[in-house]
């Protein structure tokens, strides 16, 4: 069994657990903080999103909603997504993505 917690990370990203058919990470953004500069989209990979601090705007298949703590997302493969902090403290975000879209214990 191998367990990871989400506030050991150190970097603004970080993989946590990949086994063959899915994958754990966290991502931390600062205030005006975002994923990436332009849209990002996973071809192989779901990714399951959940707001475990603070408050993001989510851009997802070109629609764009806030979303708040406790809140939770299904981004498909294939379709192009950004996630940007416009508040005033940091966001955090737990992830899963299936299959492993990212390279074990990947740093942001």
């Amino acid at each position: 069994m191998t367990i990871s917690n989400i506030h050991g990370a150190k970097e603004w990203f970080e993989v946590l657990q990949t086994t063959e058919r899915s994958q754990t990470a966290v991502m931390v953004l600062p205030a005006g903080g975002q994923s990436s500069e332009q849209m990002s989209v996973h071809e192989k990979s779901d990714q399951v999103l959940l707001v475990v601090e603070g408050e993001l705007q989510a851009e997802i298949g070109g629609e764009k909603r806030i979303m708040r703590k406790g809140d939770v997302c299904v981004v498909e493969a294939g379709t192009p997504h950004r996630f940007e902090n416009l508040a005033r403290n940091r966001a955090v975000t737990f992830n899963v993505y299936s299959p492993p879209e990212y390279s074990p214990r990947e740093k942001g």
